[in-house]
């Protein structure tokens, strides 16, 4: 997966320069692109938050695979981005998100740390996005909100 989100980012518009301690990514004028990723499921989360800035719809294959994670991860995304103001359609293997204006809300993670930082990205574009059970973010990546506010986004 971590090498699989750069194809994503590609397809998407953005631009990838290669550094010594890392990678840096630029997307000014992001639109929908479209990616399989049956074989890197973790991906949904992050990738439904991109495609929700991006001009146009965004399709990501792989669907099935997202059933028995923290939570119903599919089911998960579309109910808790449609809170959001971003639509986002199931059909069969098929996530369609639908990109619009990010919207305030209460934001369930359903104890999954992947929907955690996915609403946090979210939540970066402006509008107050509340997370409940924001601490599920500690499984896999504790300091990733020290990390947000080091890169410049603004917590509350």
């Amino acid at each position: 997966a971590d090498e699989a989100i750069k194809g994503a980012l590609l397809f998407s518009g953005a631009k990838l320069t290669y550094h010594e301690d890392g990678i840096k990514v630029v997307g000014k004028q992001l639109k929908g692109f479209q990616f399989d990723a049956t074989d890197c499921p973790d991906l949904f989360p992050p990738l439904a938050a991109l495609a929700a800035f991006c001009k146009g719809e965004t399709q990501i294959k792989g669907v099935h695979r997202l059933a028995h994670k923290e939570s119903n991860r599919a089911l998960a995304i579309q109910e808790e981005f449609g809170k959001a103001g971003i639509k986002v359609d199931l059909t069969d293997d098929l996530m369609t998100i639908h990109p619009g204006p990010i919207q305030s809300c209460v934001f369930s993670s359903h104890h999954d740390h992947r929907m955690a930082m996915a609403a946090t990205v979210l939540g970066l574009a402006g509008a107050k996005i509340e997370i409940e059970h924001a601490e599920s973010i500690g499984k896999s990546y504790p300091f990733f909100f020290d990390d947000i506010e080091d890169l410049g986004g603004k917590l509350k």
